[in-house]
């Protein structure tokens, strides 16, 4: 009876091992999935960028909006007849102007 057991078993076993560690099995079934959920978040966000890039090209070839804020922020670049203010060290001022920030690790003095 024990030997029909162990026939039995590895006849089992034998069936098994295509289903799982096979050429179109579970492991590798699993293992596409994996790979195929990786690439749709890559075309994911390949896709958003691309109609990013699509609105930004319709805007451009539109409008002039798009064209003139490219024009001052990349080129300097200035509208006839529109007097240009650049206002230098305004940063250092405003720092320089404001109350220094207490110290938590020194206790505070009364007045």
């Amino acid at each position: 009876m024990r030997v029909v057991t162990f026939i039995l078993l590895a006849l089992l076993l034998l069936l098994q091992y295509p289903l799982w560690l096979g050429k179109g099995g579970w492991l590798k079934v699993w293992d596409l999935d994996r790979q195929v959920e990786a690439q749709k978040q890559l075309n994911q966000k390949t896709q958003t960028r691309n109609a990013a890039l699509d609105a930004e090209v319709r805007d451009l070839k539109q409008g002039t909006e798009a064209i003139e804020e490219r024009a001052r922020s990349e080129l300097g670049m200035v509208k006839q007849g529109e007097t240009f203010f650049q206002i230098i060290g305004a940063p250092a001022l405003l720092a320089a102007s404001a109350p220094p920030a207490p110290n938590p690790d020194k206790p505070q003095e009364a007045p």
